[in-house]
């Protein structure tokens, strides 16, 4: 394999060579049937990935993001020789004490159980990873695995053509599950630049309720900025089934060194209800996919998200909602704030088919700018053909009210105390929704301690 540097003259071959390294990656001992099952997604994946081209800023999807300093870094398989090394006391930090119990813990894209805990997981519940799934979960594995709309985009297929092993939630009907399931993905820092590829599988059956926390870090100071980078390629496949609830929250705060693309891909029966808390932070150039599909009639979805970023980051936000069927409802809130020469790009779609009549459809994008050389690219897009709708949808970009800091400060604030608490405001109304008092908490410090 080479270990040259590829640069965009041969971006093609840089994924190719990207592809090689993936596919040629061993996975775990399980199952015949799950390795049947995966070899023949990497197979199909890995031929989709050879009809993609490397995107650039020419290709609509893409025209805001430059991710050209990827084709900069030779990205090599982290060491998989085994269970992750990586002591439980380096982790302690990390856990959240509501999920203590109730938690997988993957490094590097590598499972390790040494460093899980699923003895607080009730009885018709599987949390656990694919070498573990029970047979009575392996014939169904197929009609859930890989099957989401979008799985032809580039980066997910090259996900899959590297398919290894994967988290799986899996919630038996009739299930409620009080206890919250922290799925915990850590990266290390290393002597060379990495590639990892994480991939999630929850499947709530009917009438199951489940609350998930999806967490992406490193085990260092996340604002280090003199480590080797590291590539974080990662899907998240959540099928909500007839009159299932899914509370999800998705973290993502790694390193400033970091590349991270995400893709959360979500299918909706009737009645179903699905919540996202989405917190994007870390990561030197970041992008998540956010892709949801109803697939019957009064089902209910809620986004939330929330992006802060410094410095030069580059955080994108595509989120695509398709309402195929009457009588249902959906709103989304994305707020962003962005300081010192920072920049956010939002695209929301939101697409109401013919069959989807008295559909309720309300989404508004909400941005932040802390810096004049601050930049936000945002694109509210609603896509209607139904003719008996409720939609709405909208942007703002502003700045800090100066005559809101002067009444803090004539209320006897500081200029930099009252600048922080109008910043924490802004970005509360998103953090209070997350259902973990923990992590409300942890996050609630982060957006303090990245104010002034």
């Amino acid at each position: 394999m080479s270990s040259q540097v590829l640069t965009s003259t041969n971006k093609d071959a840089y994924l190719g060579e990207l592809l090689d390294r993936v596919y040629k990656s061993t996975p775990p001992q399980s199952s015949p049937q799950a390795g049947r099952v995966m070899e023949e997604l990497r197979d199909r994946a890995s031929s989709v990935v050879l009809e993609h081209t490397f995107p650039t800023t020419r290709d609509e999807a893409w025209r805001f993001s430059d991710i050209s300093p990827l084709l900069q870094v030779n990205f090599q398989l982290p060491e998989t020789s085994g269970i992750p090394s990586l002591p439980l006391s380096d982790i302690k930090p990390l856990i959240f004490s509501e999920a203590a119990d109730s938690r997988l813990v993957f490094v590097n894209g590598v499972y390790a159980p040494q460093l899980s805990s699923v003895a607080n997981i009730p009885s018709g519940v599987f949390v656990g990873n694919l070498t573990q799934l029970p047979e009575n979960y392996l014939s169904r594995l197929p009609n859930y695995l890989g099957k989401q709309q979008g799985a032809v985009e580039v980066f997910t297929a090259l996900n899959t053509a590297g398919l290894t092993d994967a988290a799986v939630v899996w919630v038996a009907r009739n299930q409620i599950v009080e206890t919250p399931i922290h799925l915990l993905f850590i990266s290390t820092l290393s002597q060379s630049p990495i590639i990892s590829q994480p991939r999630c599988l929850v499947v709530a059956e009917t009438n199951s309720q489940v609350t998930l926390m999806e967490d992406y870090l490193t085990i260092s100071d996340w604002c280090v900025n003199n480590a080797n980078p590291y590539f974080v390629n990662t899907v998240t496949e959540i099928w909500a089934e007839e009159n299932a609830q899914v509370n999800h929250s998705r973290i993502q705060r790694d390193s400033k060194v970091a590349f991270h693309i995400g893709k959360t891909a979500v299918s909706q029966a009737r009645y179903s209800r699905y919540t996202c808390n989405a917190i994007n932070m870390g990561g030197k150039i970041s992008r998540h996919n956010l892709e949801i599909c109803q697939t019957g009639e009064q089902t209910e979805t809620t986004l939330n998200g929330l992006t802060m970023i410094s410095g030069e980051q580059l955080a994108d936000t595509h989120s695509e909602i398709i309402l195929n069927c009457p009588h249902s409802s959906t709103r989304q809130l994305q707020k962003n704030i962005a300081s010192d020469r920072s920049h956010i790009v939002f695209n929301g779609r939101v697409f109401v088919a013919k069959a989807a009549q008295l559909t309720d459809a309300g989404q508004l994008n909400r941005n932040l700018l802390l810096s004049p050389k601050a930049r936000v690219d945002t694109k509210p897009q609603l896509e209607i053909i139904a003719d008996n709708v409720k939609c709405t949808h909208g942007a703002t970009v502003s700045q800090l009210d100066d005559e809101e800091i002067f009444y803090l400060q004539s209320r006897g604030l500081d200029k930099v105390s009252a600048y922080n608490l109008l910043v924490d405001a802004f970005a509360a109304e998103i953090i209070n929704l997350i259902p973990l008092t923990s992590v409300e908490t942890m996050l609630s410090q982060c957006v303090a301690c990245r104010s002034i």
